[in-house]
């Protein structure tokens, strides 16, 4: 993970707290080695934009060959087609007036070969009975329960109206990566005679798209499948921690300052509107420099820690913080401040997707 301490930056002062910071060369790094994983075949890519929801991230990946993205909201589309995307699947089926939302992406940049996942019969036919025609894939249910269908004789009879296929199995996060291998094989053969009944009636999905971050490696591994990581493109202190194996560098971090010192504890600018906070306490953030650090509390606005060398800090110091889940993380912040070569620069890159609607 290999993140950076707080001394390594300079021009910290210039910086209001709570703030997030990227690296943009740890960045390009992480995209490089997506791109290794999978041999160099930039087709096998298509990366999640959910975590950073960034156009300069975007044109990042297009300059090095990734045309192809994932998404989860209508705006993080229009912000990857506006950045250079070329092949947008909206992997979060469209309802109410979402549906005529996408529509509309697909009429005003008819360059850009947009596509939704469906589980239910009703929001196909929702689409067909608007009498325009939309790109659409099968969201299969490889063992989350989240979103999907049941592989089974629904789902093939949803797939005789598809353009491919995705699984998403955000339910494993296995450590270990043996057991997160058969963990991952398990998951494949749950759908694996739905893949068989579509080859016996010729309707063998020109796309499958599969998997999130911590099966990226895996599935890298195999052919064709078309890969959508997102979190390896900043990376966190949760899969930084859990996932050595992966080998992605942390390029997103979280600049705070000590405010207080309450009863020897160590009150910083970090709350609830700063890290995200869907997890238990101890997994919100993570203190490069306060290794040992427990925490105590936190609310809106503040983050108290128990450390035990408290005492070497003063109020007004400054803290680098690396977030447990940088996804929800991001979208609390309107813009990012770069650092480049060891310093902390005034370039900003905005949030821009962090909105729920740009245009459309």
């Amino acid at each position: 993970m290999n993140p950076v301490r707080t001394a390594e930056l300079s021009n910290l002062e210039a910086i209001p707290s709570p703030a997030l910071l990227i690296i943009p060369a740890r960045v390009e790094a992480n995209v490089d080695r997506m791109l290794e994983m999978v041999g160099g075949d930039a087709t096998r890519l298509r990366p999640h934009v959910k975590t950073h929801k960034m156009a300069e991230v975007v044109r990042l990946q297009v300059a090095k060959g990734i045309t192809q993205f994932k998404c989860a909201t209508i705006a993080e589309a229009e912000m990857t087609a506006m950045a250079g995307g070329r092949d947008v699947l909206l992997a979060h089926q469209p309802v109410g007036p979402d549906i005529a939302r996408f529509l509309q992406l697909q009429e005003r940049f008819s360059e850009v070969a947009f596509s939704a996942t469906v589980d239910s019969p009703a929001i196909v036919d929702a689409f067909e009975g608007r009498g325009q025609s939309a790109r659409l894939f099968v969201d299969v249910d490889c063992g989350m329960h989240r979103t999907g269908i049941e592989p089974g004789e629904e789902a093939l009879a949803l797939c005789r109206r598809f353009a491919g296929l995705h699984a998403y199995d955000g339910h494993l996060h296995q450590p270990d990566l043996s057991d997160r291998s058969d963990a991952h094989a398990a998951a494949i053969e749950s759908w694996s005679n739905l893949l068989k009944s579509l080859e016996r009636e010729n309707l063998a999905p020109a796309s499958i798209v599969v998997g999130g971050s911590p099966t990226f490696g895996l599935f890298a591994l195999m052919d064709k499948w078309q890969c959508s990581p997102g979190t390896t493109l900043f990376w966190d202190a949760g899969y930084g921690h859990a996932f050595p194996d992966l080998e992605f560098a942390c390029a997103a971090m979280l600049l705070t300052r000590i405010i207080s010192k309450p009863e020897g504890r160590l009150c910083l600018d970090l709350g609830h509107k700063a890290v995200a906070a869907e997890r238990p306490i101890e997994k919100r953030a993570w203190f490069p420099d306060l290794p040992e650090a427990k925490p105590f509390l936190q609310s809106e606005e503040h983050f108290v820690l128990e450390a035990p060398n408290a005492e070497d800090f003063a109020v007004g110091d400054a803290l680098l913080a690396v977030p447990w889940h940088v996804c929800p993380t991001v979208a609390l912040h309107s813009q990012a401040y770069l650092v480049h070569d060891g310093r902390v620069t005034g370039e900003t890159w905005q949030v821009v997707a962090r909105k729920r609607s740009l245009s459309i």
